[in-house]
């Protein structure tokens, strides 16, 4: 009885063999069915791809594999075959897989952090949302982001007081914005006039036309002139029912687009103007002629300029930059002669800048995405320049994760970049006045110290925006203006406080292109239209 008891086989072990001859029978089906086919383990040709064999095949469906619990040992568990122990094992890790597979399938109903439910890539960072650039890039014309209620809502009473003055400029009433039309296309480039006596605005085009608007002029100024030097059959009524356009002046300059021009600071007279004709003028506006200061010397060269300055501790010394990543420096007084060209990027400098309270510190912007800062200490003389053609030193760099396009310094030893990103960031150098040639600069303070949030996204069709600080504030409080893509101009501190949020009735295009006056609280901003928006 016993020998019949050992010999007994378990239901267990019956459907184990019943599942290996099934396997074994399907194993010996499918070398049948392949042998009746035809198939051999060695390679034939290839058969001819019939007409109909672009024809999609049908998806095959998926049979759903019902969910079984992972198989362990239960002799290294220490538990008896086929005891009821394993029976109830065997159920609970059925039942467990079974609510696993439950869990992952329950929606989650409360909120979720991206950075806890990141499944694939590099870490989530909330400071670096690049998901924030898609949603914000529309623009929304005529919507404020910032008004009289957050003036009201300013606590701190020095703050409140600069935003109630910024905020207070009015859009000049002389005439509509859109009758300001101070150049035929696109405006490129603007720039006050550093006379405090009134507000003369000069602006570049994309065809290389420079535009002088006079704001000190009225409707009524215009047509009483025109009485007096007109000779007109028109009776006094009809004059005065006359709306006449403000008077302004254009000239030929160059042949492409004016990118940038800068008043000599010891000679106010002098405007140098930069263009992509690949050429640097100089116009007298006393003597009333435009000279040439540079070009290159074989002229079938394309070398498109995107900015000039002059140092201000050397009244005759001009840098420029191209779109091809060079810097240049020339003197004014024999140009043909003593010029240095630098290669400071591979690609495209947007922009460059010299610091001018040092002006031997210079950034640049370039599509490379970096800001860089250089030391011009160490350049060549004219007596040395063949000798010893050394660079510019490279002091730092900080990186951003799209383009930068302009970088502009300040007198405070801060530089105002804004990028792609849609960001503009605010560099801090307070330590710069004591840096000596050669000067080690840690890469954590090229971090900037202010990050603002910004809708960059021009598109193909407006001008590219940038921060441009007001040279010499009457308050010594550092502030930048910036075009708004919703049809104003921003004012903001070096702290990234938001001062203003300029805009008016008549404004019907974004005005791009945003410049301070050097010293009075006047802010101009010009459109791809060609009009001129200004306040005052």
């Amino acid at each position: 009885m016993a020998r019949k008891e050992m010999v007994e086989v378990s239901d267990y072990e019956k459907q184990r063999q019943a599942n290996i001859a099934q396997r074994d029978q399907l194993l010996k089906q499918l070398a049948l069915d392949a042998a009746q086919a035809g198939l051999a383990p060695s390679q034939k040709p290839k058969p001819a791809k019939s007409a109909n064999s672009h024809k999609k095949k049908p998806a095959i469906k998926k049979i759903k594999e019902e969910i079984v619990p992972r198989r362990t040992s239960s002799r290294i568990a220490g538990i008896e075959a086929d005891s009821e122990v394993a029976k109830r094992k065997a159920e609970d890790e059925y039942v467990a897989a079974k609510e696993a597979e439950k869990v992952k399938r329950q929606r989650v109903s409360g909120p979720l952090d991206l950075s806890e439910v990141v499944v694939a890539g590099k870490e989530w960072d909330k400071n670096e949302n690049f998901l924030v650039d898609v949603v914000s890039r529309g623009a929304k014309p005529y919507h404020r982001t910032f008004g009289e209620e957050q003036v009201k809502e300013t606590t701190d009473k020095e703050l409140r007081a600069l935003r109630e003055k910024m905020s207070g400029l009015e859009l000049y009433d002389g005439f509509e914005p859109n009758r300001i039309k101070i150049t035929p296309e696109r405006i490129y480039s603007l720039r006050f006039h550093p006379t405090p006596d009134k507000p003369l605005v000069f602006a570049g085009d994309k065809l290389g036309n420079l535009g002088i608007f006079d704001a000190s002029q009225t409707s009524a100024s215009i047509k009483s002139e025109k009485i007096k030097t007109e000779n007109h059959e028109q009776d006094e009524e009809e004059t005065e029912d006359d709306d006449p356009d403000p008077n302004i002046t254009s000239f030929k300059l160059h042949t492409r687009t004016i990118s940038a021009f800068h008043f000599a600071p010891a000679n106010p007279s002098h405007l140098y103007t930069s263009s992509y004709d690949s050429s640097l003028r100089l116009l007298d506006l006393t003597a009333s002629n435009s000279t040439e200061i540079y070009a290159p010397t074989d002229p079938s060269l394309d070398e498109p300029l995107s900015g000039v300055e002059t140092d201000p501790s050397s009244p005759h010394t001009l840098y420029f930059s191209r779109l091809d990543g060079h810097v240049g420096r020339t003197d004014t007084r024999t140009p043909s002669r003593n010029i240095d060209i630098f290669e400071l990027s591979e690609k495209k400098i947007g922009g460059f800048s010299l610091n001018p309270s040092h002006p031997h510190f210079l950034a640049t912007a370039s599509l490379d995405r970096t800001m860089r800062l250089w030391d011009l200490r160490k350049l060549p003389s004219s007596s040395s320049r063949k000798s010893n053609p050394q660079p510019p030193t490279l002091l730092g760099q900080h990186e951003s994760r799209l383009s930068v396009s302009h970088a502009a310094f300040n007198s405070a030893n801060q530089i105002a970049t804004a990028s792609y990103d849609d960001t503009i960031k605010i560099h801090s150098f307070p330590g710069m006045s004591s840096w000596t040639p050669g000067h080690r600069v840690p890469e954590t303070d090229f971090s900037p110290s202010t990050t603002i949030r910004h809708n960059n996204q021009t598109g193909r069709w407006v001008t590219i925006l940038r921060a441009q600080w007001q040279v010499l504030p009457s308050d010594h409080i550092q502030r930048f203006c910036i075009g708004n893509m919703n049809r104003f101009v921003d004012v903001y501190t070096a702290r990234g406080e938001q001062l203003a949020q300029l805009g008016g009735e008549g404004i019907t295009a974004v005005p791009a292109v945003a410049q301070f006056h050097p010293t009075r609280d006047w802010v101009g901003g010009g459109t791809a239209s060609g009009k001129l928006c200004l306040w005052m």
